[in-house]
């Protein structure tokens, strides 16, 4: 005996939605931070149904943690790539410079997104690791130029001078910024 069945729908495939939803709670954090950030908005945000958001990700902390993982491997990209070019100390310090002053292509939204992940890793020794892997990237970057307690500290003074200047109502001007960069790094003795 045969059955009749109705022709099955075609599955819809959507290979970008884990992403597009992880994209989507960038947005989010950046616009409404940890508290308001949820699986309805970031749902909304990136165009799919609600079940979505709950499918890929296990909870709300699963999908920041994700976020802010992309983020800082997109920013820690960002930051290598503008540090790389420099051959020297003094090229060096025009990189490092050109980093805290935003020339490098993070937004007033990504550095939101790195102040939430940074308060939130203050509790949540799991995403230690984010932050930790971010800082040790920097510092590879920093160290082809000058030694590692330098690197560590010039990572640190940049960390400094980007949150000064973003909260800041009268931010310090490039030619401050490269000062301190510049005695960070004329200071240290550099790698033969």
């Amino acid at each position: 005996m045969t059955v009749d069945r109705a022709p099955s729908r075609p599955r819809r495939t959507d290979p970008q939605r884990r992403q597009r939803i992880v994209e989507a709670a960038l947005e989010v954090l950046a616009e409404h931070g940890v508290a308001g950030t949820t699986h309805r908005r970031v749902a909304a945000v990136a165009d799919v149904p609600l079940g979505s958001t709950t499918y890929h990700f296990s909870s709300l902390a699963d999908l920041r943690a994700a976020a802010y993982r992309t983020l800082s491997e997109r920013l820690s990209a960002r930051w290598t790539a503008q540090v790389a070019g420099a051959r020297d100390a003094g090229e060096l310090v025009e990189a490092v410079t050109d980093l805290v002053m935003g020339d490098a292509g993070a937004d007033e939204a990504d550095w939101s997104v790195t102040y939430e992940l940074y308060l939130e890793a203050l509790r949540d020794r799991a995403l230690r690791e984010i932050t930790e892997g971010w800082m040790a990237a920097s510092r590879d970057a920093l160290e082809r130029l000058v030694d590692p307690a330098t690197a560590r500290g010039l990572d640190a003074l940049v960390e400094g001078l980007v949150m000064h200047r973003m909260l800041s109502t009268a931010p310090m001007g490039r030619d401050v910024v490269r000062e301190a960069v510049r005695r960070a790094v004329d200071g240290a003795p550099h790698p033969a």
